[in-house]
C-alpha cells in the first residue's frame, strides 16, 4: 500500500531538521533526504522524484558541507527508485487483471455443466467471456465447407461468414490455440466492422477429438501469457463438456429409439417413429427409410418430404442403381456428403431442387452379411457432418436394424401363418399363386419367381410372378431335369436345403437351356434376364413335392444368408401345405375320375371345359371339342357279359390314351360315350385327331365282335362361344355321323 512511503518521507525530513539543529554534519543528513527522494519517485513517478530531489537540495543548503555530489546522488536515487516503482506498479496492475480474468473464467467454468445441450453451451460462451474481450469482441464460429459461420458473438457482428484463413483458419487446421499480438500484420486480415483490433486469440473447441467450433477473442490490448494459458485451459474444459454432452445425447437417443421400436406394431410404424426422433435430434428437415425389394428401392417410411416431385419418387420407388441408397446397398458403406450434385449417383428430382447435404447409411440386421434397408437423411443447405454425428448415426442405424429385424421375424410368422390357415380352406389350384407371391415378399432379394409342383411323375409350373405362366405351363420337367437345375444331389433336396446361383458364378441361361426348350424358357421364362436364383426344394416323406424358384433380374448378389434363412422358414410349412393340397387333389381327382377307365368323368369335363373356354376367350386361340359314341359296344356287353363289356371300355380308354397328343384332355361321360378337348387346336387339327382316335377304337375286337365310333366335332369360336352352344353343335354332328354312317362329322 502507498501509505508507508509518505510517512517515511515526512520522517526523514523531520529527522534531517532535527539533525541540523543538533549540528550533525552533512554525511549523516544526506541518506535521509535520499530516502525521501527515492520514496517519492518510486511511488509517484520520476517527475515527482525530481521535485523531491530539488526540495531536498534546498534543505541541504542549510547545512554546512553541502556539495554538488549530494545533488547527483539525490538525482540518481530518484531515477533508480522510479524504475523499481514502475515495475512494481506494472506487476500490481497485471496481478489485478489476472485475478479478474481468473475469476471470470472460474465463473464460466462453473456454468458449463448447466448447459442442457451443445447448441446452448456454444451460444452462451460469448456472453460469459464478454468482459475478457472488452474493447473488441468474443465470438463462436462453426466451420462450413467455405470457411466459418458465426454462431454467436458479443457484441453482435454484422459479419456472419468469413473464409477459412487468418488466425481462426490456422487454429482450425492445426487443432491448437493461435495467439497473434498484432493481427493487423497478418496477411489477408479483414477487420470486423467497427472494431480496431490489436490482438486476436483463436481457441479450437473439440468434440470427441474433432474441432467443431472456434472460440475467437479480439481486443485492442494484448493478452498476457497467463491469460492465454487460462483461456486455453478453459477451451479444453469446454471440449470435455462437448464430448460429455455428445455421449449423453447418444445414450438418450438410443434409449428412446429402443422404446419407440418396442411400441411399434409394423415396420412402417417403426420407421416413421425412428425418423421423427432422429431428425428432431439432428435438426434435419427430412429423411427416408428405403428397403431394397428386387429391382426397386421402396420407401418403408419417410418424414418431412413435401415437394410433389419428391413425393412422386417416394411413390414409384428408386429404380435399380439410381441414387445414393443403391450405392450404399451395393457397397454396404455409409456416404456423407455436402455436395450432392457432384456425386456419381443422384436422384434427378433432388438435384433439380438443389439439395446438397445427405447422409446414407446401411441399416444392418444382426448376423446379416448385407443390409437390405438404407437410412437417408438430407437438407438443401450445405452442412459439415461432425464426427460425433457420424458415430451417432452409425449406432442409431445398428439399433434400428435390431428393432426392424425383430419386427420382420414377427411379421413373417404372422403373414405366413395367416396365409396357410387361409389357404387350407381353398382348392389346391388356388393356393399356388398366393404362396409364391408371399415367398417373394418375405425372402430378401426376390422380385420374380415360379413354383413347380410334382404331378403324375413330372414337375409343372403352377404359379409365376414376372413370367408368362401360360407359356411355361407347356413345359414338363422330369425329376432328373429338376436335379440338374438344382445342382445338388437328391439327398440335399430331400433335406429341403435351399441353394443360390448367380451369373457371376454359373451360366444360368445355359443351365436353363439344358432343362427346357430354349425358345420357351427364354421368352416365357426370361432366362437370359435372370441375374440370381434361389431354388428351394419342398420335400415330404422321401419325395420332393415341389421346387420354389425365386429370382432377381438386376443384382447378381441379391441373395445372401438372410435370404436362405427366410427360405428355410418357408420349407416346412410349405411342404405340409402342399402335402395337404396333394391329398385333397387326389380326393378331388377321385371324385372327378371314372373308376373303371381312369379317365376324367363328366363332372371333370364340365369344369375343365369352362376353364379352357375362358382361356381361349382371353388369349384368342381356338378350342375344339369332340363327342364320341361307341358302335358295337351294346352287342359286346349283351353277348359276352358285363365283365367283357367293362374290359372293352378299359381298352378303349387305353387306346385313346395312346393316341392322345400333349395337351389333349380325354373324358368318359358315362356308358359308351366319351369326349375330348383340344386346346390351341383349330377344326382341321381336331378332325385329324378324331380320325386317329376312331382308327384306334376300330382296331379293338372281342371274340369276333369289333367296336366302332361316331364322332362329332365343334370349334370355338366358329361353332359357338358358349359351352352349351359348342356342346350342342358337337352332339348334333355326332348324331349326324351316326345317321349317315360316317366316322367323323364337323
Amino acid at each position: 500500500m502507498p501509505l508507508p512511503y509518505p510517512l517515511i518521507a515526512l520522517g526523514s525530513i523531520l529527522l534531517g531538521l532535527l539533525a541540523g539543529g543538533l549540528g550533525y554534519s552533512d554525511p549523516y543528513i544526506l541518506p535521509w533526504f535520499m530516502i525521501f527522494t527515492a520514496a517519492t519517485a518510486s511511488m509517484y513517478g520520476f517527475p515527482w522524484g525530481l521535485l523531491a530531489a530539488f526540495l531536498s537540495t534546498g534543505l541541504l543548503l542549510l547545512f554546512p558541507g553541502f556539495s554538488l555530489m549530494a545533488l547527483a546522488l539525490l538525482l540518481l536515487s530518484a531515477w533508480l527508485a522510479h524504475g523499481i516503482g514502475e515495475s512494481l506498479r506494472r506487476a500490481h496492475r497485471r496481478a489485478k487483471a489476472l485475478a479478474r480474468s481468473q475469476r471470470l473464467l472460474a465463473e464460466a467454468l462453473e456454468a458449463l455443466p448447466q448447459a442442457p445441450d451443445r447448441e446452448t453451451l456454444l451460444r452462451t460462451l460469448p456472453e460469459r467471456l464478454a468482459a475478457l474481450g472488452e474493447g473488441g469482441h468474443v465470438g463462436v464460429w462453426v466451420p462450413t465447407t467455405q470457411g466459418f459461420r458465426l454462431l454467436e458473438s458479443t457484441p453482435p457482428l454484422s459479419l456472419k461468414e468469413v473464409p477459412a484463413s487468418g488466425v481462426m483458419g490456422r487454429a482450425f487446421r492445426e487443432g491448437r490455440p493461435v495467439y497473434v499480438p498484432d493481427v493487423g500484420q497478418e496477411p489477408g486480415y479483414i477487420p470486423a466492422p467497427g472494431l480496431k483490433t490489436l490482438a486476436e486469440l483463436a481457441l479450437p473447441l473439440e468434440e470427441r477429438g474433432e474441432v467443431v467450433a472456434v472460440l475467437n477473442l479480439e481486443r485492442n490490448r494484448p493478452f498476457p501469457p497467463e491469460e492465454v494459458e487460462g483461456l486455453f485451459r478453459f477451451a479444453q474444459a469446454v471440449s470435455l463438456q462437448l464430448s460429455r454432452l455428445a455421449d449423453l445425447e447418444e445414450r438418450r437417443l438410443i434409449a428412446e429409439l429402443s422404446e419407440r421400436l418396442q411400441s411399434a406394431a409394423t415396420l412402417e410404424e417403426a420407421g416413421a417413429k425412428a425418423l421423427a426422433l432422429l431428425l428432431g435430434s439432428l435438426g434435419l428437415p427430412s429423411g427416408t427409410l428405403w428397403e431394397a425389394r428386387g429391382g426397386r428401392m421402396e420407401a418403408l417410411a419417410y418424414q418431412g418430404v413435401e415437394e410433389p416431385s419428391l413425393l412422386q419418387v417416394l411413390k414409384e420407388g428408386l429404380p435399380y442403381g439410381v441414387g445414393l441408397a443403391w450405392q450404399v446397398y451395393e457397397t454396404q458403406s455409409p456416404v456423407f456428403t455436402a455436395r450432392y450434385a457432384e456425386e456419381n449417383r443422384v436422384v434427378p428430382a433432388l438435384k433439380a431442387l438443389g439439395w446438397r447435404t445427405f447422409a446414407a447409411l446401411p441399416v444392418l440386421s444382426p448376423g446379416a452379411p448385407r443390409s437390405r434397408r438404407v437410412l437417408v437423411l438430407g437438407q438443401k443447405e450445405e452442412r459439415l457432418w461432425r464426427k460425433a454425428e457420424v458415430e451417432l448415426l452409425l449406432l442409431f442405424s445398428r439399433t434400428l436394424g435390431l428393432g426392424l429385424e425383430r419386427l420382420t421375424e414377427k411379421h413373417r410368422h404372422q403373414a405366413v401363418n395367416g396365409l396357410f390357415l387361409n389357404l387350407l380352406q381353398r382348392p389346391p389350384e388356388d393356393l399356388y399363386q398366393p404362396l409364391l407371391e408371399e415367398a417373394i415378399r418375405q425372402v430378401p432379394g426376390a422380385e420374380a419367381g415360379s413354383l413347380l409342383v410334382l404331378e403324375e411323375g413330372a414337375y409343372r409350373f403352377k404359379a409365376a410372378v414376372g413370367y408368362d405362366l401360360e407359356g411355361l405351363q407347356a413345359i414338363r420337367f422330369t425329376p432328373e431335369a429338376m436335379l440338374l437345375w438344382y445342382g445338388h444331389p437328391l439327398e440335399r433336396a430331400l433335406l429341403g436345403e435351399p441353394r443360390t446361383m448367380s451369373v457371376e458364378e454359373r451360366p444360368i441361361v445355359e443351365i436353363s437351356h439344358q432343362t427346357a426348350p430354349e425358345e420357351v424358357i427364354d421368352q416365357a421364362g426370361r432366362a437370359r434376364e435372370i441375374q440370381a436364383n434361389l431354388c428351394l426344394p419342398i420335400p415330404y416323406k422321401g419325395e420332393v413335392l415341389a421346387y420354389l424358384n425365386l429370382d432377381n433380374l438386376h443384382d447378381p448378389r441379391a441373395f445372401g444368408e438372410d435370404s436362405l434363412e427366410a427360405a428355410r422358414f418357408f420349407a416346412a410349412p410349405l411342404a405340409t401345405l402342399l402335402h395337404e393340397a396333394r391329398t385333397r387333389h387326389l380326393l378331388e381327382e377321385a371324385a372327378l375320375t371314372d373308376p373303371l377307365t381312369g379317365l376324367a368323368n363328366r363332372r371333370a369335363f364340365d369344369r375343365f371345359f369352362q376353364e379352357e373356354l375362358k382361356r381361349a376367350e382371353r388369349y384368342g386361340y381356338p378350342l375344339s371339342l369332340a363327342v364320341l359314341d361307341l358302335k358295337g359296344f351294346k352287342q359286346v356287353n349283351d353277348r359276352l357279359g358285363h365283365a367283357v363289356g367293362d374290359l372293352a371300355l378299359i381298352q378303349v380308354a387305353k387306346a385313346l390314351g395312346r393316341e392322345r397328343r400333349n395337351g389333349d384332355r380325354l373324358f368318359r361321360w358315362g356308358g359308351d360315350e366319351f369326349a375330348a378337348l383340344f386346346p390351341h387346336t383349330p377344326k382341321n387339327g381336331a378332325i385329324a385327331a378324331a380320325f386317329r382316335y376312331a382308327q384306334a377304337i376300330q382296331d379293338l375286337c372281342f371274340e369276333g365282335l369289333c367296336l366302332g365310333v361316331n364322332i362329332g366335332v365343334a370349334t370355338y369360336p366358329e361353332d359357338g362361344t358358349s359351352p352349351d352352344a359348342l356342346l350342342s353343335a358337337a352332339d348334333t354332328r355326332m348324331y349326324e355321323a351316326k345317321a349317315r354312317g360316317q366316322v367323323v362329322a364337323a
